[in-house]
């Protein structure tokens, strides 16, 4: 095989620094669309992006130039910068210091993206943390990582 190919979906969640309630509705879209594009420049397919206030998910294909650490480096970074010189609050922002990133096979993806989509009806039903813990089960993680 003479090209290299890849069709790797990512589930990718990260939040406020001390999930702090930060992303009111009023710019909520304006920056699920900046991340968007932020994963389209990286040459990242984005089904969806969306979020609560304090964290955003995306499901998203993995290019084959970057690694997972380097996608999700540079838009939180770019987007943390961004948020900050469009002065969009009135304390500078930033991201938690980590993420999760979990592999999403062909036959769910749209089961995730709807997920993704219905995370404020979603979380009026299961707070951030029992998600987490739900998660960490789901994926056979050390909580203590």
């Amino acid at each position: 095989m003479s090209h290299s190919l890849t069709k790797i979906w990512i589930h990718g969640i990260f939040g406020t620094k001390d999930r702090q309630p930060l992303l009111n509705t009023d710019i909520r879209k304006d920056i699920h669309l900046h991340l968007q594009k932020r994963l389209e420049d990286m040459d990242c397919g984005v089904r969806i992006v969306n979020g609560t206030n304090d964290h955003v998910h995306q499901l998203f294909l993995l290019s084959k130039e970057f690694s997972i650490a380097q996608v999700m480096k540079s838009i939180k970074g770019e987007t943390s910068h961004w948020i900050n010189q469009k002065d969009l609050m009135k304390m500078k922002f930033c991201w938690q210091v980590g993420y999760g990133a979990f592999s999403v096979s062909e036959s769910d993806v749209d089961r995730v993206e709807q997920y993704v989509k219905n995370q404020e009806e979603h979380h009026r039903k299961m707070t951030f943390k029992e998600e987490y813990e739900r998660f960490m089960n789901l994926h056979n993680l050390d909580k203590n990582q």
